[in-house]
């Protein structure tokens, strides 16, 4: 079987990861400058990406970053194998929480406690991007959150009012395959879907961060009834899904609601630029939370931080590298991010402009809940999220109980909870 997360690397991208790790120095008295590699999972973002660039490099005319993104899913293996051997970038993109953990604790990354800004963002915000240390190696860059998107079209059609509680959601899921409408866009063919979607619906059934606080403090284990009564939540609610949507990917899902063959639609919010450039005639709503049940009234909406920029021990240029985390770091730079790309910044005192955002915004400030597999159990190799989001599929086929499903996560995360700390390698191929 084929490794995968930061331990995997096909030898063939081995070549293409040291050539685009070498940075290099202009000399030439008074002009020098001064070639940063960046490195980043966004390939779709390049343009905008490039905008935030070009406004450091105003402020900064001897430095130039050039920007290299690499597709997300061979992203991983990609930057683990240009540390490894040496060649890496000099900044690079961090997957949050258990991701930057594993390459902090590998003495590649520089620690950031120094940098001036970096330590005033949110300490919540700050976890994601932290070494098991507890010292900072990346500025985080959005706060994401997971919604559920409609489409007002139909909703209006249909008279349906948007739903706040979990059996609001099922009365009008109901009421719109009744009318031959597809309720939820839906894909199980990706693990990750059905986590994201568990994760959206499931504070609802939990009691949002109660359940939450008991599990980080031991009270309790993944195996707790309320977790299981939110994975008979998601059972229930897959009944509106798609016909044999846990062999669609994410892919046909987005094509359905595009469509417009079904009315909702379960993500992250970053999915709102996707709409913006695929389907900017249809009117897109977003539902950022359900309220618990009970306490209807507090909705907490599902947060993470997705990822953070660190700058690469290797690198000889240091100095400049972290001169753009302090420009990260600052107010202008989130502002500058959130209009760019319709996202939310963590940094403090940034305002979105989009009427959306700005609403999901709003809500978060009121009432979050992280993203409890994410956040809490990316632990271990392979990590407790992972076993997770595999049983969930194992589930929707037949193979496994909800019971089973907790149990294997609790088991996984015992174990690696006693597991030592990942060891970065580089790993070819065909190796199992």
């Amino acid at each position: 079987m084929k490794k995968v997360g930061w331990m995997a690397l096909p030898a063939s991208l081995f070549v293409l990861a040291a050539c685009g790790g070498d940075s290099d120095q202009t000399s030439g008295g008074e002009g020098d400058q001064t070639v940063l590699e960046m490195y980043s999972w966004r390939t779709e973002d390049r343009s905008a990406y490039e905008k935030l660039i070009e406004e450091f490099e105003n402020q900064h005319p001897d430095i130039t970053i050039n920007f290299q993104p690499y597709d997300s899913t061979e992203y991983n293996t990609i930057l683990t194998n240009s540390l490894v051997s040496g060649q890496g970038p000099d900044i690079a993109q961090l997957r949050p929480y258990s991701g930057v953990q594993t390459i902090a604790d590998n003495g590649y990354l520089v620690s950031l406690d120094d940098v001036p800004g970096v330590s005033d963002l949110e300490d919540a915000y700050l976890d994601a991007a932290r070494g098991s240390d507890g010292s900072i190696y990346g500025v985080p860059l959005t706060l994401n959150s997971g919604v559920i998107f409609y489409n007002e079209s139909i909703f209006e059609e249909q008279g349906l009012a948007i739903p706040e509680t979990y059996d609001e959601l099922l009365e009008v899921s109901q009421q719109l395959q009744a009318n031959d409408i597809i309720p939820i866009a839906q894909g199980g063919r990706d693990a990750y879907l059905l986590s994201m979607v568990h994760g959206v619906i499931a504070p609802s059934a939990y009691g949002g961060n109660t359940l939450v606080e008991e599990l980080l403090d031991g009270t309790i284990d993944l195996t707790d009834e309320r977790l299981l009564a939110s994975l008979e939540r998601l059972e229930e609610l897959s009944e509106y899904f798609p016909q044999d949507f846990i062999a669609l990917d994410d892919n046909d899902a987005q094509a359905m609601f595009y469509a417009e063959e079904a009315a909702m639609y379960i993500n992250g919010d970053y999915r709102l630029e996707t709409f913006a450039s695929n389907i900017p005639d249809v009117p897109v709503g977003v539902i950022p939370s359900l309220g618990i049940d009970e306490d209807p009234a507090e909705r907490p909406v599902m947060t993470w931080v997705d990822g953070s920029y660190g700058v690469v021990e290797s690198s000889d240029k240091q100095e400049e590298a972290l001169l753009f985390m302090e420009f990260m770091a600052t107010q202008e730079f989130g502002q500058l991010f959130t209009d760019t790309f319709n996202r939310l910044s963590p940094i403090e005192g940034v305002t979105p402009e989009h009427e959306t955002v700005q609403y999901i915004s709003e809500n978060a400030d009121e009432a979050s809940t992280p993203y409890l597999m994410l956040v809490h159990f990316g632990n271990g190799s392979p990590t407790t999220k992972t076993i997770f989001e595999d049983a969930l599929q194992g589930m929707f086929l037949g193979e496994i109980t909800k019971e089973e499903v907790l149990e294997e996560a609790q088991a996984n995360n015992e174990r690696a909870q006693q597991e030592e700390p990942e060891e970065l390698e580089m790993v070819d191929e065909d190796d199992d």
